[in-house]
């Protein structure tokens, strides 16, 4: 495995040309969270939104709702700022001068299965970069909305400069968005969050140094009950956990009948397709099942007695397409086989660098 966006797997040039504030420091590669990069002694505050609730029973993406669920989390983690401890002076004066936030998402994966798209394709790659776009747009504009009231971020003078630039530089990346990929209100939406983000911050600064990023998400994901973490496509349709006080549990991936349905099945045909998931832990093979219909629900593992997964590239190419629009990085998973050769792995890095320029 390798974890995109690790400020020691890429090079330092390009890194800090997307850093808010070099004229304090550069950005080096001293945190430990692959998807926190920023100056040292910075802490992680952390939040993410589930994406399945935006989606709507038509599967359209309720583009209000996540703007006020960002601009409500963005408020709440400001707060938090001021209100938590932490376990150095160092990283207390960081985090107080600079306020930085990490909001980003889960459940991107049943997201794109949901509405029938292939996680390893061109318009799941511009799905995910357009919501990716809005969530950190709507997350600038609140800042400054912060800054005309309590004041901009102590080190935003100092920076004043390129952090504009930078705010420039997320903004103008929309034009790589392919319009006829998209729904036009997701992105108009995303393009009027950063023109008001824009101007708006050119009049009172920002509140924070940073916004948003892409945490593993982990538990957090388990708690809101979603089928995918972070940015990942399904590890597996069946997962199995092993449980501290011993025994396992099998979670099924809920979000493969509502797929099928956007697929066009019928309820009879989704029920034996689902019954065959549950036995053989794969859709390939399963009855009634169209096959080309399969790139839909590939996973990154592939499983024993399947044939698909998602290629390496597939993962490394869903990085490039929203890092544009993120204030930090991602924490993503890149899966190889076992036998995967060292030339294969080596060829992993170089696209890694080359999808990040």
């Amino acid at each position: 495995t390798w974890i995109c966006g690790d400020p020691g797997l890429q090079f330092s040039t390009t890194l800090n040309d997307w850093h808010t504030c070099p004229n304090t420091g550069p950005i080096n590669a001293s945190n430990p969270c692959s998807e926190y990069v920023f100056l040292d002694n910075s802490a992680c505050n952390l939040a993410s939104l589930n994406l399945m609730k935006f989606l709507k029973e038509n599967c359209q993406f309720d583009v209000e709702a996540f703007k006020n669920a960002v601009r409500i989390l963005i408020m709440a983690q400001e707060i938090i700022v001021d209100n938590s401890s932490y376990p150095a002076p160092e990283i207390k004066k960081i985090s107080h001068e600079y306020r930085t936030l990490g909001l980003g998402y889960a459940n991107l994966g049943s997201l794109l299965m949901a509405s029938g798209l292939p996680y390893d394709s061109d318009r799941a790659r511009s799905m995910a970069a357009v919501i990716t776009a809005l969530m950190t747009g709507q997350a600038y504009l609140t800042s400054a909305e912060l800054a005309s009231r309590m004041g901009p971020f102590k080190g935003y003078e100092k920076n004043r400069i390129p952090i504009m630039r930078v705010i420039h530089k997320h903004r103008e990346a929309l034009s790589e968005i392919d319009s006829a990929m998209v729904p036009m209100d997701l992105l108009h939406a995303a393009m009027e969050a950063w023109d008001g983000a824009i101007f708006e911050g050119s009049r009172h600064g920002y509140r924070n140094a940073q916004v948003t990023l892409l945490a593993p998400t982990g538990t957090i994901a388990f708690m809101m009950d979603c089928d995918t973490t972070g940015v990942e496509p399904d590890f597996s349709l069946i997962k199995v956990k092993k449980l501290v006080g011993g025994g396992t549990l099998k979670i099924v991936n809920l979000t493969i009948p509502r797929a099928l349905e956007k697929l066009g099945y019928e309820k009879e045909e989704i029920r034996d397709i689902f019954k065959h998931v549950e036995a053989k832990e794969t859709i390939e093979g399963a009855p009634r099942f169209k096959e080309e219909h399969l790139p839909v629900f590939d996973c990154a593992d592939r499983v024993a007695g399947g044939t698909r997964c998602i290629e390496a590239l597939g993962h490394i190419k869903m990085c490039g397409a929203i890092q544009p629009f993120l204030s930090g990085a991602i924490s993503k998973t890149i899966n190889l086989p076992n036998e995967a050769t060292v030339e294969e792995i080596k060829e992993a890095y170089i696209q890694g660098w080359q999808y990040g320029m």
